[in-house]
Protein backbone atom coordinates (compact mmCIF):
# COMPACT_ATOMS: atom_id res chain seq x y z
CA UNK A 1 0.00 0.00 0.00
CA UNK A 2 2.87 2.36 0.73
CA UNK A 3 4.22 1.92 -2.78
CA UNK A 4 0.84 2.69 -4.35
CA UNK A 5 0.47 5.77 -2.23
CA UNK A 6 3.89 7.06 -3.25
CA UNK A 7 3.06 6.58 -6.92
CA UNK A 8 0.01 8.76 -6.65
CA UNK A 9 0.95 11.80 -4.60
CA UNK A 10 4.59 12.50 -3.85
CA UNK A 11 5.49 16.05 -2.95
CA UNK A 12 8.90 17.22 -1.87
CA UNK A 13 8.95 17.99 1.82
CA UNK A 14 11.25 20.92 1.29
CA UNK A 15 10.09 22.67 -1.85
CA UNK A 16 7.04 23.12 -4.07
CA UNK A 17 6.80 21.94 -7.66
CA UNK A 18 8.14 25.01 -9.39
CA UNK A 19 7.46 24.01 -12.97
CA UNK A 20 4.08 22.33 -12.64
CA UNK A 21 2.00 23.48 -9.66
CA UNK A 22 -0.71 21.05 -8.49
CA UNK A 23 -4.03 21.49 -10.24
CA UNK A 24 -6.21 19.72 -7.74
CA UNK A 25 -7.78 21.37 -4.74
CA UNK A 26 -8.85 19.10 -1.83
CA UNK A 27 -12.42 19.12 -3.14
CA UNK A 28 -11.27 18.40 -6.65
CA UNK A 29 -9.14 15.56 -5.38
CA UNK A 30 -12.24 14.02 -3.78
CA UNK A 31 -14.08 14.33 -7.06
CA UNK A 32 -11.10 12.81 -8.85
CA UNK A 33 -11.17 9.76 -6.61
CA UNK A 34 -14.86 9.24 -7.29
CA UNK A 35 -14.37 9.64 -11.01
CA UNK A 36 -11.56 7.13 -11.08
CA UNK A 37 -13.65 4.59 -9.17
CA UNK A 38 -16.34 4.95 -11.78
CA UNK A 39 -13.90 4.68 -14.67
CA UNK A 40 -14.55 1.09 -15.66
CA UNK A 41 -18.28 1.35 -15.06
CA UNK A 42 -18.72 4.46 -17.20
CA UNK A 43 -19.62 4.63 -20.86
CA UNK A 44 -15.96 4.11 -21.70
CA UNK A 45 -15.86 0.86 -19.75
CA UNK A 46 -15.44 -1.36 -22.76
CA UNK A 47 -12.55 0.67 -24.11
CA UNK A 48 -10.95 1.04 -20.68
CA UNK A 49 -11.13 -2.69 -20.19
CA UNK A 50 -9.41 -3.20 -23.52
CA UNK A 51 -6.60 -0.90 -22.44
CA UNK A 52 -6.25 -2.63 -19.12
CA UNK A 53 -5.62 -5.92 -20.88
CA UNK A 54 -2.02 -4.80 -20.80
CA UNK A 55 -1.99 -4.95 -16.99
CA UNK A 56 -0.66 -7.98 -15.15
CA UNK A 57 -3.27 -10.61 -14.31
CA UNK A 58 -4.01 -11.41 -10.69
CA UNK A 59 -1.99 -14.58 -10.96
CA UNK A 60 1.04 -12.59 -12.09
CA UNK A 61 0.62 -13.63 -15.72
CA UNK A 62 0.64 -11.20 -18.63
CA UNK A 63 -2.25 -10.86 -21.03
CA UNK A 64 -3.15 -8.51 -23.86
CA UNK A 65 -1.18 -5.83 -25.65
CA UNK A 66 2.10 -4.32 -24.52
CA UNK A 67 1.66 -0.92 -22.86
CA UNK A 68 4.58 1.47 -23.25
CA UNK A 69 5.08 4.96 -21.83
CA UNK A 70 6.62 7.11 -24.56
CA UNK A 71 7.63 10.01 -22.34
CA UNK A 72 9.02 10.10 -18.84
CA UNK A 73 12.10 11.19 -16.94
CA UNK A 74 14.31 9.83 -14.18
CA UNK A 75 16.93 11.66 -12.18
CA UNK A 76 19.23 10.90 -9.30
CA UNK A 77 18.07 10.68 -5.73
CA UNK A 78 19.72 13.26 -3.44
CA UNK A 79 22.11 10.56 -2.23
CA UNK A 80 22.99 9.50 -5.78
CA UNK A 81 23.51 13.14 -6.71
CA UNK A 82 25.90 13.60 -3.80
CA UNK A 83 27.81 10.40 -4.54
CA UNK A 84 28.01 10.10 -8.32
CA UNK A 85 25.38 11.84 -10.45
CA UNK A 86 25.29 15.57 -9.59
CA UNK A 87 22.43 17.79 -10.66
CA UNK A 88 23.13 20.60 -13.07
CA UNK A 89 23.57 23.84 -11.07
CA UNK A 90 20.21 25.52 -10.52
CA UNK A 91 18.27 22.47 -11.73
CA UNK A 92 17.88 20.56 -8.48
CA UNK A 93 14.57 18.65 -8.73
CA UNK A 94 11.73 19.60 -6.37
CA UNK A 95 10.27 16.08 -6.26
CA UNK A 96 11.48 12.51 -6.20
CA UNK A 97 12.18 11.01 -9.63
CA UNK A 98 14.45 8.02 -9.10
CA UNK A 99 14.12 4.74 -10.98
CA UNK A 100 12.95 2.81 -7.92
CA UNK A 101 9.84 4.98 -7.66
CA UNK A 102 9.30 4.71 -11.40
CA UNK A 103 9.40 0.92 -11.32
CA UNK A 104 6.86 0.85 -8.48
CA UNK A 105 4.53 3.13 -10.42
CA UNK A 106 4.87 1.19 -13.67
CA UNK A 107 4.22 -2.10 -11.91
CA UNK A 108 1.08 -0.75 -10.24
CA UNK A 109 -0.23 0.66 -13.53
CA UNK A 110 0.62 -2.39 -15.64
CA UNK A 111 3.03 -0.52 -17.92
CA UNK A 112 5.61 -2.76 -19.58
CA UNK A 113 8.30 -0.39 -20.79
CA UNK A 114 9.19 3.23 -21.40
CA UNK A 115 11.24 5.76 -23.32
CA UNK A 116 13.30 7.76 -20.82
CA UNK A 117 13.88 11.35 -21.91
CA UNK A 118 17.07 12.92 -20.55
CA UNK A 119 15.95 15.45 -17.89
CA UNK A 120 17.12 19.04 -17.73
CA UNK A 121 18.12 18.32 -14.12
CA UNK A 122 21.28 16.62 -15.43
CA UNK A 123 21.50 18.72 -18.63
CA UNK A 124 24.01 17.11 -21.04
CA UNK A 125 25.48 14.71 -18.47
CA UNK A 126 23.72 11.49 -19.47
CA UNK A 127 25.51 9.22 -17.00
CA UNK A 128 22.54 8.68 -14.65
CA UNK A 129 20.09 7.77 -17.42
CA UNK A 130 22.75 5.63 -19.11
CA UNK A 131 23.18 3.65 -15.89
CA UNK A 132 19.43 2.98 -15.79
CA UNK A 133 19.39 1.86 -19.43
CA UNK A 134 22.22 -0.58 -18.73
CA UNK A 135 20.53 -1.93 -15.63
CA UNK A 136 17.15 -2.48 -17.33
CA UNK A 137 17.92 -3.01 -21.05
CA UNK A 138 14.66 -4.81 -21.86
CA UNK A 139 12.48 -2.27 -20.04
CA UNK A 140 13.87 1.11 -21.07
CA UNK A 141 15.37 2.88 -24.06
CA UNK A 142 16.67 6.42 -23.96
CA UNK A 143 16.09 9.77 -25.62
CA UNK A 144 19.20 11.93 -25.22
CA UNK A 145 19.23 15.73 -25.06
CA UNK A 146 20.73 17.53 -28.06
CA UNK A 147 23.55 19.89 -27.20
CA UNK A 148 23.44 22.76 -29.74
CA UNK A 149 26.79 24.24 -28.68
CA UNK A 150 28.43 26.36 -31.35
CA UNK A 151 31.57 24.20 -31.37
CA UNK A 152 29.59 21.21 -32.69
CA UNK A 153 30.59 18.97 -29.76
CA UNK A 154 26.96 17.94 -29.38
CA UNK A 155 27.06 16.13 -32.73
CA UNK A 156 29.81 13.79 -31.51
CA UNK A 157 27.97 13.25 -28.23
CA UNK A 158 24.76 12.41 -30.11
CA UNK A 159 26.55 9.84 -32.24
CA UNK A 160 28.21 8.27 -29.21
CA UNK A 161 24.97 7.96 -27.24
CA UNK A 162 23.05 6.47 -30.17
CA UNK A 163 25.76 4.12 -31.40
CA UNK A 164 27.43 3.09 -28.15
CA UNK A 165 24.66 3.39 -25.56
CA UNK A 166 20.98 2.36 -25.60
CA UNK A 167 19.63 5.71 -26.80
CA UNK A 168 17.17 5.53 -29.66
CA UNK A 169 16.01 9.16 -29.96
CA UNK A 170 17.15 12.73 -29.32
CA UNK A 171 15.30 15.69 -27.86
CA UNK A 172 15.47 19.17 -29.36
CA UNK A 173 14.75 21.89 -26.80
CA UNK A 174 14.86 25.17 -28.76
CA UNK A 175 15.30 27.08 -25.49
CA UNK A 176 18.81 25.61 -25.24
CA UNK A 177 19.96 27.08 -28.55
CA UNK A 178 22.27 30.11 -28.19
CA UNK A 179 20.40 33.38 -27.83
CA UNK A 180 18.96 34.57 -31.11
CA UNK A 181 19.70 31.27 -32.89
CA UNK A 182 17.18 28.88 -34.40
CA UNK A 183 17.00 25.10 -34.66
CA UNK A 184 17.72 25.61 -38.37
CA UNK A 185 21.17 27.07 -37.78
CA UNK A 186 24.22 25.13 -38.97
CA UNK A 187 24.57 23.08 -35.79
CA UNK A 188 20.84 22.39 -35.58
CA UNK A 189 20.70 21.17 -39.15
CA UNK A 190 23.74 18.95 -38.58
CA UNK A 191 22.17 17.46 -35.45
CA UNK A 192 18.88 16.88 -37.25
CA UNK A 193 20.57 15.29 -40.25
CA UNK A 194 22.79 13.08 -38.06
CA UNK A 195 19.74 11.85 -36.15
CA UNK A 196 18.16 10.82 -39.44
CA UNK A 197 21.32 9.02 -40.53
CA UNK A 198 21.36 7.09 -37.26
CA UNK A 199 17.64 6.28 -37.40
CA UNK A 200 16.96 8.25 -34.22
CA UNK A 201 13.67 10.22 -34.09
CA UNK A 202 13.90 13.85 -32.99
CA UNK A 203 11.51 14.75 -30.19
CA UNK A 204 10.72 18.47 -30.21
CA UNK A 205 9.60 20.32 -27.09
CA UNK A 206 7.88 23.54 -28.16
CA UNK A 207 7.04 24.74 -24.67
CA UNK A 208 6.49 28.30 -25.89
CA UNK A 209 3.89 27.14 -28.41
CA UNK A 210 3.95 25.67 -31.89
CA UNK A 211 3.42 29.00 -33.66
CA UNK A 212 6.94 30.20 -32.87
CA UNK A 213 8.55 27.19 -34.55
CA UNK A 214 6.34 26.23 -37.51
CA UNK A 215 8.71 27.59 -40.14
CA UNK A 216 11.76 25.92 -38.59
CA UNK A 217 10.01 22.57 -38.34
CA UNK A 218 8.69 22.75 -41.90
CA UNK A 219 12.16 23.59 -43.18
CA UNK A 220 13.84 20.73 -41.31
CA UNK A 221 11.21 18.17 -42.32
CA UNK A 222 11.35 19.28 -45.95
CA UNK A 223 15.14 19.23 -46.18
CA UNK A 224 15.60 16.00 -44.19
CA UNK A 225 12.62 13.75 -44.95
CA UNK A 226 14.41 10.69 -43.54
CA UNK A 227 14.51 12.18 -40.04
CA UNK A 228 11.51 11.19 -37.94
CA UNK A 229 9.99 13.88 -35.70
CA UNK A 230 7.92 13.43 -32.54
CA UNK A 231 6.06 16.32 -30.94
CA UNK A 232 6.15 16.19 -27.15
CA UNK A 233 2.91 16.83 -25.28
CA UNK A 234 0.71 17.47 -28.33
CA UNK A 235 3.01 20.39 -29.21
CA UNK A 236 1.69 22.06 -26.02
CA UNK A 237 -1.64 22.80 -27.73
CA UNK A 238 -4.53 23.24 -25.30
CA UNK A 239 -8.19 23.13 -26.35
CA UNK A 240 -8.54 26.37 -28.36
CA UNK A 241 -10.54 29.17 -26.78
CA UNK A 242 -9.96 31.93 -29.32
CA UNK A 243 -9.05 32.51 -32.96
CA UNK A 244 -5.29 32.64 -32.37
CA UNK A 245 -5.28 29.36 -30.45
CA UNK A 246 -7.40 27.71 -33.11
CA UNK A 247 -5.02 28.96 -35.77
CA UNK A 248 -2.04 27.53 -33.90
CA UNK A 249 -3.71 24.16 -33.41
CA UNK A 250 -4.76 24.03 -37.06
CA UNK A 251 -1.17 24.72 -38.12
CA UNK A 252 -0.07 21.82 -35.94
CA UNK A 253 -2.64 19.53 -37.55
CA UNK A 254 -1.49 20.57 -41.02
CA UNK A 255 2.01 19.33 -40.21
CA UNK A 256 0.55 15.83 -40.52
CA UNK A 257 1.24 16.17 -44.25
CA UNK A 258 4.82 15.24 -43.35
CA UNK A 259 4.63 11.45 -42.99
CA UNK A 260 7.65 11.37 -40.69
CA UNK A 261 5.91 13.35 -37.92
CA UNK A 262 4.44 11.60 -34.88
CA UNK A 263 2.63 12.99 -31.83
CA UNK A 264 2.85 12.27 -28.12
CA UNK A 265 -0.54 12.49 -26.42
CA UNK A 266 1.32 13.00 -23.18
CA UNK A 267 1.36 15.04 -19.98
CA UNK A 268 -2.39 15.66 -20.15
CA UNK A 269 -2.18 17.89 -17.08
CA UNK A 270 -0.09 20.31 -19.16
CA UNK A 271 -2.48 20.53 -22.12
CA UNK A 272 -5.84 20.40 -20.34
CA UNK A 273 -7.77 23.37 -18.98
CA UNK A 274 -9.60 21.11 -16.54
CA UNK A 275 -8.79 18.95 -13.53
CA UNK A 276 -8.37 15.19 -13.77
CA UNK A 277 -9.41 13.21 -15.81
CA UNK A 278 -8.77 16.01 -18.35
CA UNK A 279 -11.89 15.35 -20.43
CA UNK A 280 -11.49 18.52 -22.48
CA UNK A 281 -8.48 16.98 -24.22
CA UNK A 282 -10.89 14.63 -25.99
CA UNK A 283 -11.47 17.29 -28.66
CA UNK A 284 -7.73 17.54 -29.20
CA UNK A 285 -7.34 13.77 -29.42
CA UNK A 286 -10.23 13.42 -31.86
CA UNK A 287 -8.82 15.99 -34.26
CA UNK A 288 -5.27 14.67 -34.02
CA UNK A 289 -6.47 11.13 -34.78
CA UNK A 290 -8.36 12.48 -37.80
CA UNK A 291 -5.24 14.26 -39.08
CA UNK A 292 -2.39 11.96 -38.10
CA UNK A 293 -4.07 8.60 -37.51
CA UNK A 294 -3.82 6.60 -34.29
CA UNK A 295 -0.75 4.80 -35.65
CA UNK A 296 1.20 8.07 -35.34
CA UNK A 297 0.06 8.87 -31.80
CA UNK A 298 1.57 7.56 -28.55
CA UNK A 299 0.74 7.95 -24.88
CA UNK A 300 3.23 9.38 -22.41
CA UNK A 301 2.90 10.09 -18.70
CA UNK A 302 5.59 12.75 -18.08
CA UNK A 303 6.65 10.98 -14.89
CA UNK A 304 7.56 12.12 -12.28
CA UNK A 305 5.81 15.46 -12.77
CA UNK A 306 2.51 13.62 -13.19
CA UNK A 307 2.75 11.91 -9.80
CA UNK A 308 1.51 14.85 -7.66
CA UNK A 309 -1.03 15.79 -10.33
CA UNK A 310 -3.11 12.63 -10.65
CA UNK A 311 -0.73 9.76 -9.91
CA UNK A 312 1.04 7.59 -12.46
CA UNK A 313 -1.70 4.98 -12.66
CA UNK A 314 -4.26 7.76 -12.93
CA UNK A 315 -2.40 9.15 -15.94
CA UNK A 316 -2.75 5.86 -17.75
CA UNK A 317 -6.41 5.45 -16.78
CA UNK A 318 -7.19 8.97 -18.02
CA UNK A 319 -6.28 7.96 -21.57
CA UNK A 320 -8.99 5.30 -21.66
CA UNK A 321 -11.48 7.62 -20.00
CA UNK A 322 -10.89 10.44 -22.48
CA UNK A 323 -10.86 8.02 -25.41
CA UNK A 324 -14.29 6.79 -24.35
CA UNK A 325 -15.73 10.28 -24.74
CA UNK A 326 -15.04 10.44 -28.49
CA UNK A 327 -15.20 7.39 -28.74
CA UNK A 328 -11.94 5.80 -29.89
CA UNK A 329 -11.99 2.21 -31.13
CA UNK A 330 -10.21 -0.43 -29.07
CA UNK A 331 -7.84 -0.93 -32.00
CA UNK A 332 -6.89 2.76 -32.12
CA UNK A 333 -6.48 2.82 -28.35
CA UNK A 334 -4.10 -0.11 -28.61
CA UNK A 335 -1.98 1.90 -31.03
CA UNK A 336 -1.92 4.90 -28.69
CA UNK A 337 -1.09 2.91 -25.55
CA UNK A 338 1.83 1.01 -26.99
CA UNK A 339 1.66 -0.23 -30.54
CA UNK A 340 2.78 3.03 -32.16
CA UNK A 341 5.88 3.45 -30.02
CA UNK A 342 6.86 -0.22 -30.22
CA UNK A 343 6.65 -0.16 -34.01
CA UNK A 344 8.57 3.12 -34.20
CA UNK A 345 11.35 1.72 -31.99
CA UNK A 346 11.46 -1.81 -33.32
CA UNK A 347 13.40 -4.30 -31.28
CA UNK A 348 12.86 -2.48 -27.99
CA UNK A 349 10.85 -4.07 -25.16
CA UNK A 350 11.25 -7.46 -26.84
CA UNK A 351 10.85 -9.33 -23.57
CA UNK A 352 8.12 -7.10 -22.10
Amino acid sequence: MAARSSCRFLYSSSSPIATTPPLLSPSAATTTTSRRRLLLSSTCGTIAAAAMEGAPAASGGKVGATVVDSHLHVWASPQQAADKYPYFPGQEPPIRGDVDLLLECMDEAGVDGALIVQPINHMFDHSLVTSVLKQYPSKFIGCCLANPADDGSGIKQLEHLIVEENYRAVRFNPNLWPSGQKMTNEVGRSLFAKAGELGAPVGIMVMKGISSYIQEIEELCTDYPKTTVIFDHMAFCKPPTNIEEEKAFTSFLKLSRFPQIYVKYSALFRISREAYPYEDTSQLLSRVISSYGANRIMWGSDFPFVVPECGYKGAKEAISHVAGKIPVSSSDLEWILGKTVTQLFQGAWVSA
